[in-house]
């Protein structure tokens, strides 16, 4: 496997680290939602009295703005709040014209929802490795994986940064394949210039509340440049209904609510320097993990030249990963695995019949993928506690090893 590099590119500059005493057994969460709702608090009330006052539940105020502005950001005409992720990606699908039957073509090396959504409306998903180094859709791959039947294509913006859109969608497009964009990990990244969730036809994203732009439950949007295809995604949403008791088509109920637009417009207008706190983590763990990747014990994650990185998770690579994160745990670190089990070695796809070593790539990150705790409160003392305990996590696993030689 391709090693990872530290993530200097797209970075104005690494900042210095020292290392200091810090306290081995003090706790460092995976992520701290707190610390985001304090700072939001004051703004957040207010939003809720407003809401509470006016009875506005149900695509009130708060949600009209709260599309108008992400749309603003993300640069594009259009977006469409939504229940959650999943219902995001399927009803850009069913916007686009994806037809029970059709293929979807995504990487096999992403959370289950986005196949879910290509299931859901009784499509096909057709998984593609990914590259070893950025774990990203392979372009090549996801084009030699076209036939008749391929309807769209879904790269997937994983961890914070932008998958190759540029390399997919001019030949997808050639062919009548749309591209949708999963745009769940990436609120804020860019690539050349262009905002994730703007690359494609439209695009789905998740507002989970541990996402760069979280919500206090489930919530989510289509993004679009395409007027009609997002009316087609309001319709859909409102149990296929352009107007009360009228259902041209039969739909689903999914809106965002709008306590959660509240919530949402308090963090975005902070996204962006939220974002640059994650980027300045992620630096600064460069720096700190720099020893262990330099004696091979853990490769770190990079971001690709053009890509403005974001940073939702920090992903690194080691060997004996389980016995490593139990470690950290027991040393009261929050860290992850993002994803143990790849999409086609779950139960819910063994129909497609693909068995282990089908996607080697893809394969291994599962077995080596580690998350570190990453967040924009960070400090970096956490940090340092962070990387004590994967020093001390990986002695002890090493150890073992030997001792059972």
């Amino acid at each position: 496997m391709t090693p990872f590099t530290s993530p200097t590119t797209a970075m104005a500059e690494t900042p210095q680290v020292t290392r200091v005493e810090a306290d081995a057994n003090g706790p460092v969460p995976f992520v701290d939602l707190g610390a985001q709702q304090r700072e939001i608090d004051a703004e957040v009330q207010e939003g809720l009295r407003r809401v509470f006052d006016t009875t506005a539940f149900i695509g009130g105020p708060d949600v009209q703005a709260f599309e108008a502005e992400y749309a603003a950001f993300i640069e594009v005409s259009d977006c469409v709040g939504v229940g959650n992720g999943t219902d995001a990606l399927e009803l850009a699908l069913r916007a686009a014209g994806v037809q029970p039957g059709g293929e979807v073509i995504l990487p096999a090396n992403t959370f289950i929802a986005t196949a879910e959504a290509v299931s859901r409306i009784g499509a096909v998903p057709v998984l593609v490795d990914v590259d070893p180094r950025y774990l990203l859709i392979e372009p090549e791959a996801a084009l030699a994986a076209m036939t008749a039947r391929t309807q769209a294509i879904m790269p997937v913006h994983l961890y914070g940064q932008t998958a190759f859109v540029e390399r997919i969608r001019p030949q997808a497009e050639r062919a009548g394949v749309v591209v949708i964009e999963d745009a769940a990990q990436s609120q804020g990244a860019f690539r050349h210039g262009r905002m994730a969730g703007s690359l494609g036809l439209a695009a789905g994203t998740s507002f989970y509340p541990g996402k760069n732009l979280g919500a206090a439950g489930d919530a989510g949007a289509v993004m679009t440049n395409d007027p009609e295809l997002a009316a087609r995604v309001r319709v859909l949403g409102e149990h296929g209904s352009p107007s009360k008791y009228r259902h041209s088509t039969v739909g689903m109920n999914s809106r965002l609510d709008t306590v959660q637009a509240v919530v949402l417009r308090a963090k975005l207008a902070r996204l962006e320097r939220w974002n640059e706190g994650r980027r300045a983590a992620a630096a600064r763990y460069a720096e700190l993990l720099r020893p262990l990747a330099d004696s091979g014990d853990v490769w770190l994650p990079t971001a690709a030249e053009g890509n403005h990185h974001v940073w939702h998770l920090y992903t690194v690579q080691l060997e004996n990963r389980d016995a490593v994160l139990d470690g950290l745990h027991a040393a009261g670190i929050g860290a992850g695995v993002h994803y143990p089990v790849p999409v086609h070695l779950t139960g819910a796809y063994e129909h497609l019949g693909l068995a282990r070593d089908a996607f080697p790539v893809t394969e291994a990150a599962a077995d080596r993928l580690l998350s570190l705790p990453i967040f924009p409160h960070i400090t970096a003392e956490q940090q340092e506690r962070v990387v004590i305990a994967l020093e001390r996590a990986i002695g002890r696993s090493r150890s073992r090893n030997v001792a059972a030689l």
